[in-house]
C-alpha cells in the first residue's frame, strides 16, 4: 500500500513535494487530476491523501467525498482557496485538515507525522490468538513475538482485514508493493510462503492462508489455533 497519495495538478509543485516526502522514507503516488486520483486509490490504496481542490476532470471536494463513502483514510486538503465556505465544505466532507497555500513544508511534514502517529497508535487487530500492533508493526501469537518484515506484516494485515474474501494476486501486489515498486509480481508468492512458515502449524497444509487456484489467496480462521 502506498503511504501517501498526492493529488496536485501543478507538476512542479507535486514533484518538489514528492521529493520531500520520499526523503522522509514515505512511498508516494502522484495524480494530476481527480479521476486518476480515485483510480490510483482503488488500485494501490493509501495511508494518507494530500488533496488539492482545483483539479481537472473532478475537483478535490468530489474526490474527498468519494473516498469518504468507503474509507476513513486521513485526508489533508492543500489548496489556494481560502474562502470560509470552501474550508467549511472540506471539513464537512470529511477532510482531517485544511491547509492554505503557500504552506511551510516543515509544518506540513510535522502534521503528516502526527497523523500517522495518532492513527497507528490506536490500531490493534486481534484475530483468534494472533495480535497485530499497527503502531510498531509487531505480531504476537499466544503472546509470543513473531519476527516479520514490514512487507510480511502488511500482507498479513491485508489478508486478515479481508477475512473470507478471495483477493487477487494483482490486487495484493499493488496494495502491498505499490506503484513505486520495482519488484516482480512473483515476490508475492515468495512472501506468502514465508508468512505461512511463520504462522501456520503445517506450512505445507495451511488452514489460514488458503490458495484459491487461478485467483489468489484468502484468509480463514477455521477456529483452529495458529
Amino acid at each position: 500500500m502506498t503511504d501517501i497519495l498526492l493529488v496536485e495538478d501543478n507538476k512542479e509543485l507535486s514533484g518538489l513535494l514528492g521529493d520531500f516526502l520520499r526523503a522522509e522514507k514515505y512511498t508516494v503516488s502522484i495524480a494530476e487530476d481527480g479521476e486518476k486520483a480515485l483510480s490510483l486509490y482503488e488500485k494501490y490504496g493509501a495511508r494518507l491523501v494530500l488533496l488539492d481542490i482545483n483539479l481537472p476532470k473532478m475537483d478535490g471536494f468530489a474526490v474527498c467525498e468519494k473516498i469518504r463513502e468507503k474509507d476513513n483514510t486521513p485526508i489533508i486538503i492543500l489548496t489556494a482557496r481560502t474562502e470560509h465556505d470552501d474550508k467549511l465544505n472540506g471539513i464537512q466532507l470529511g477532510a482531517d485538515d485544511y491547509i492554505e497555500k503557500p504552506y511551510d513544508i516543515d509544518i506540513l511534514i510535522a502534521k503528516i507525522k502526527g497523523i500517522f502517529r495518532r492513527r497507528l497508535a490506536m490500531d490493534i487487530i486481534n484475530e483468534g490468538n494472533i495480535t497485530l500492533n499497527l503502531a510498531d508493526e509487531t505480531v504476537t501469537i499466544d503472546g509470543k513475538n513473531i519476527q516479520m518484515t514490514s512487507k510480511e506484516f502488511s500482507l498479513l494485515q491485508l489478508l486478515i482485514e479481508n477475512k473470507g474474501q478471495t483477493l487477487s494476486k494483482d490486487f495484493m501486489f499493488n496494495r502491498i508493493w505499490g506503484s513505486d515498486s520495482e519488484s516482480e509480481p512473483q515476490t508475492l508468492t515468495v512472501h506468502i510462503k514465508w508468512l505461512r512458515e511463520k504462522i501456520e502449524k503445517d506450512p505445507k497444509n495451511p488452514v489460514h492462508i488458503l490458495t484459491v487456484w487461478g485467483k489468489g489467496y484468502r484468509w480463514e480462521n477455521n477456529d483452529e489455533r495458529l
